[in-house]
């Protein structure tokens, strides 16, 4: 029984240290981020944010990508709570940035806004990095989850995303609530 204890313990840190290892240089070549937390107001009605919140300003390319994500969530028929959890994400996985190959400090194949896997079945790389695409991959995806429109943001974008930090994206959630708030009727 102890033998058995040992290897799944064995098995736990061994993919504790790989996913370490893969996620380490993306994250050690990425741009630095402010991600101090702030201060949090929560409309009634909306979900409460989980834990600390980070914030960042965004150029006018992000705010493109925001705009973007949010007309996709619209021409998708989905309600803002879908686009506030789609750019959630994006600022977790990308800062809302279109990103390209990163060569040596690429996850793997990952791509875009959301950083989706040409290998995982997201699409070709010219799909992945249009914003349109990527994010109605990511609606597709967030349709599929029973439920998603009442559990925690991060629970619901990382059941999409499948991600090696699923706490993650609960950071995100008050600017992207704001952001949703700024650009849903612009």
């Amino acid at each position: 029984m102890n033998t058995i204890i040992r290897k799944s313990m064995l098995s736990v840190a061994g993919l504790a240290f790989a996913g370490g290892v893969f996620a380490g240089p993306i994250a050690a070549h990425a741009n630095p981020v402010d991600a101090k937390p702030v201060a949090v107001a929560v409309q009634s009605g909306a979900p409460k944010p989980q834990g600390d919140q980070s914030r960042i300003a965004l150029n006018d390319e992000q705010t493109a990508n925001v705009k973007a994500i949010i007309a996709a969530t619209k021409k998708a028929g989905l309600p803002e709570r879908a686009a506030v959890i789609s750019i959630a994400t994006s600022l977790q996985e990308s800062k809302l940035e279109n990103l390209g190959h990163l060569g040596d400090a690429n996850d793997h194949d990952s791509l875009g806004l959301f950083q989706q896997r040409p290998s995982s079945g997201w699409g070709t790389p010219e799909q992945i990095t249009d914003p349109e695409y990527s994010t109605t991959a990511f609606l597709k995806g967030l349709r599929q989850v029973d439920g998603w429109q009442d559990m925690p943001l991060t629970d619901a974008a990382q059941t999409v995303q499948v991600s090696a930090y699923p706490d993650a994206y609960a950071q995100w959630e008050q600017q992207a609530t704001d952001l949703v708030a700024q650009h849903w009727n612009s």
